[in-house]
């Protein structure tokens, strides 16, 4: 079972030693900018988990909806975060 999964996993998402590689170069170019330092930790936090979802798309099946879907769910919740606290 477990072996049919990850199976399915890697043709979804690709190689993960490719996609962990993206992902790490992608967050280092990120933090490598000094508006890094400026950001919470949500908003780094939704970065990198923008990160991974680009990754999977770079190294694995681009038509996946659910990394694009994801992507959009991260940057909503952040900027949802935002508009919350402009209201107070």
């Amino acid at each position: 079972m477990l072996k049919i999964h990850l199976s399915n996993v890697k043709k979804r998402y690709g190689e993960f030693t490719e996609n962990a590689t993206i992902a790490q170069n992608l967050k280092d170019e990120l933090r490598s900018y000094r508006g890094w330092d400026n950001l919470s930790p949500d908003m780094k936090e939704a970065l990198d988990m923008i990160q991974v979802k680009i990754s999977r798309i770079l190294s694995g099946n681009n038509e996946y909806p659910d990394n694009w879907h994801d992507i959009q769910g991260f940057a909503k919740t952040r900027r949802e975060s935002t508009f919350n606290w402009f209201k107070l």
